[in-house]
């Protein structure tokens, strides 16, 4: 047998993870419940272990040989990773101590006393992750109980399973320095003090049965210095010498592995997991280039993890075909975990049945990675009928009607440079804003949205249901308009929103009314902890059959004097939120979707609207991982924000919002965004972003967030003028806003109506001292 048809013959089917909330998000009810005390940590620890065992049944009916576990979560996986290796902050760690289950809540949300972990989005997807903090002091301790229990777990149903862990080199990365450390800190400094600790993991991981152990290295994927590479180099020749431990695959995904690539060839590991789909697909040659993967296990990702169209299953064939003859043993998987896809199609019931035959959820996925690997293992006739039906779908969505849309596409092709400009500078706009809106000094505002109380979802759920009526249901929108727009009023704030109690999401209730988009029913997808969101599918051409704003902002306007804000979300986070077609270039389905967008902006600034916020909170979020890639990305991103504004009058003013992010990578990008002000999370950060931004000398205004409104801690007065003063010391009085840092949603009343006074009085406060 040649040792290409020994990888074929020896092909498996296998994933990096899977949704975790069941199919009516048992896990987020339970969770919730536990924290407002309905039901008990034991309680909540069943639902743990029913979803976790219905999900490798699903896998296993699904044709998957080798299931993960590790990969569930009450919270997040790289929080679970600090508990494994025993980061724990000092300000949390009396309450880990005292009880391990509510100390690991605290890390995530914070309480009363002690502030949460930062939160920052995973690579750049929509998944949010806690940033460990670390320290020169930081000592790591082993901690395998979860990861270990889980294995056991899996194994006692009677599956093969491999344990799925977060890699030290990308845990160190994605660590800052802790509170009170030096800003130049770096955490991969403690490399040779975590190593001991993940080897000691290995080692009760396989007592516990493992064969094979999986370490995640995505931010091997990023650009990378020397050090960092000579870093990975010696971390995985330490681990792979270990003689106490099972296999190890060492995987990577969301783009290319370039220089990691060879460094992770040589290391004396079992295998790697490799994503070969998007820009990763440049993984293809480059491991050939390095003389593939000779006596070692591959695990080859072909079927997309992270978007919801079917896999062409012939060109994934190929590409698998290729590799065979690179290593030893080749395996298929998804190209990362199925967390960032909702869970199964089958649910959809009021999707078209044609457009239901283009998309595959996780569980339609993992069938194809099992179609596939048979396919290999056994020859591609085992497979034919999956290939034709693969290929009539396929050839389905490419002439469907459905698609296409000529005026759309000619529309955006006529579009020219100055329709994305706005022909005043800022320096002329300002004077005319101030003018029309005659604001104090630190103006504050919220960032659009109120709590969502459970009386506005059951209004929703009773609209859909036809238990209410349109009429009935608008009467109660516009109570809860009322309610809020009294609330702003006697708080004092200066600029006010509507709360958006019609909508469900920001994205979700755009799509809805926009054509080309379909919504899903039960498409949830985790975003971070409990919060869920169901991202609607980019299935075709973008256009604006009506206005979609503009009647409940404009009512909003006519109970108060003060100005009220139109709320839209911006075209790049309308697609990174979204589900995107792969048909197009992302750059010509942004242009669609800002042009419908300058629609309803035009409308909102004729109906009398003098503020406008754009929220692009995916700005930063959707960076390529490579700095190459780059420019070209951030040209069509903020060419489509400005195209969405670029048609109002001077004295109309554009705010725009971001938030949980990096922002110091785009600060040139948010420059040429042009608005007139951007409110930032800043409030987990302590302000690092208004010195980024003082540094980059960024002109326009800005409203760096004082209030962390992912935490139910309630930040008081002086605490939170104490952060004005830090935003002051680096953005000047006239430019800065205070603000929350995101919007208010996934807040209940009570706490938001404390924070809010208080935003307001210290507002008042600074101010006062002008």
């Amino acid at each position: 047998m040649t040792a290409t048809s020994a990888a074929a013959a020896a092909a498996r089917a296998t994933v990096y993870g899977y949704p975790r909330q069941g199919h009516h998000r048992e896990l987020k009810k339970a969770v919730e419940g536990y924290w407002k005390g309905r039901i008990g940590a034991g309680a909540l620890r069943e639902t743990a272990v029913m979803l976790r065992a219905a999900n490798w049944r699903q896998l296993a009916d699904a044709g998957i040989d080798e299931v993960p576990t590790g990969d569930f979560s009450f919270y997040d996986h790289v929080l679970d990773t600090s508990v494994m290796v025993g980061a724990v902050p000092d300000r949390h760690r009396a309450a880990v101590e005292a009880d391990a289950l509510d100390g690991y809540f605290a890390m995530a949300r914070g309480t009363q006393e002690a502030e949460p972990l930062e939160m920052t989005k995973w690579f750049d997807t929509n998944y949010h992750y806690l940033v460990p903090e670390l320290g020169p002091d930081t000592a790591f301790a082993a901690h395998s109980a979860k990861q270990v229990a889980e294995l056991s777990e899996a194994v006692a149903l009677g599956h093969t399973a491999r344990p799925v862990l977060v890699g030290p080199v990308t845990y160190l990365l994605l660590a800052k320095p802790a509170p009170g450390v030096a800003p130049d800190f770096e955490p991969l400094t403690l490399l040779d003090r975590l190593l001991p600790v993940y080897a000691e993991v290995l080692a009760d991981l396989r007592a516990a049965g493992a064969t094979w152990v999986q370490l995640d290295e995505p931010a091997l994927a990023q650009d990378r210095t020397a050090a960092e590479l000579n870093a990975a180099a010696r971390a995985y020749r330490e681990l792979g010498t270990l003689t106490d431990r099972p296999r190890l695959l060492v995987a990577s995904y969301f783009d290319r592995l370039g220089e990691a690539l060879s460094v992770l060839a040589k290391a004396p590991v079992d295998g790697l997991a490799l994503d070969f789909t998007g820009p990763a697909a440049a993984n293809l040659d480059d491991l050939a280039a390095v003389g593939g993967l000779p006596g070692k296990r591959l695990v080859a990702g072909v079927v997309d993890g992270r978007n919801v169209w079917i896999n062409d299953l012939a060109v994934s064939l190929s590409t698998l075909g290729t590799l065979l003859g690179l290593a030893d043993r080749v395996d298929v998987a998804a190209s990362c975990s199925l967390l960032h896809v909702p869970l199964d199609t089958a649910a959809e019931r009021d999707i078209d049945p044609q457009i239901a035959r283009w998309l595959a959820f996780a569980r339609q996925k993992a069938t194809e990675v099992a179609t596939l690997a048979r396919g290999i293992a056994q020859g591609t006739g085992t497979i034919a009928a999956q290939l034709a039906a693969n290929r009539a779908d396929l050839a389905s969505r490419a002439t469907s009607v459905l698609t296409r849309d000529p005026a759309v596409r000619a529309r955006a092709g006529a579009v020219t440079d100055a329709d994305a400009r706005r022909p005043e500078p800022y320096a002329e706009r300002a004077p005319a804003q101030r003018a029309r809106l005659r604001l104090p000094a630190l103006p504050t505002t919220t960032i659009g949205s109120f709590p969502q109380t459970s009386e506005l979802r059951t209004a929703r759920a009773d609209l859909r249901a036809g238990t209410l009526d349109t009429a009935g249901y608008e009467q109660r929108i516009a109570a809860e308009i009322q309610d809020v727009i009294s609330f702003q009023e006697k708080t004092g704030i200066d600029v006010l929103v509507h709360g958006e109690p019609e909508r469900n999401d920001m994205v979700q209730y755009f799509a809805e009314q926009l054509t080309g988009y379909l919504a899903t029913r039960h498409g949830w997808v985790q975003s971070y902890g409990t919060r869920y969101v169901r991202p609607p599918i980019l299935a075709g051409d973008i256009s604006r059959p009506e206005p979609m704003t503009v009647r409940w902002t404009t009512y909003a306007q006519s109970l108060t004097d003060r100005p009220v804000k139109g709320m839209l979300t911006g075209p790049v986070t309308m697609l990174a939120w979204s589900f995107v077609r792969d048909d197009q270039p992302l750059a010509d389905t942004a242009r669609q979707v800002a042009l419908a967008l300058r629609d309803e902006v035009s409308d909102l600034e004729a109906a009398g609207t003098a503020v406008i916020q754009v929220d692009e909170p995916a700005l930063r979020e959707t960076l390529p991982l490579r700095t190459a890639d780059r420019p070209s990305y951030l040209a069509w991103a903020t060419e489509a924000f400005r195209l969405t504004t670029g048609g109002v009058r001077a004295d109309t003013q554009i705010h725009t919002h971001m938030c949980y992010a990096e922002f110091g990578d785009i600060l040139p990008a948010i420059d040429d965004l042009d608005a007139d002000v951007i409110s930032l999370e800043a409030a987990r950060s302590h302000m690092q972003v208004a010195t980024e931004l003082a540094d980059a000398h960024y002109p326009r205004e800005v409203g760096p967030g004082v209030y962390d409104i992912h935490s139910p801690r309630v930040p008081g007065t002086a605490e939170t003028a104490t952060l004005l003063r830090t935003a002051l010391a680096a953005i000047p009085a006239d430019r800065l806003w205070a603000n929350p840092d995101c919007g208010l949603k996934t807040r209940g009343w009570p706490e938001v109506r404390a924070s809010l006074d208080h935003l307001v009085a210290a507002a008042q406060e600074v101010r006062s001292t002008l």
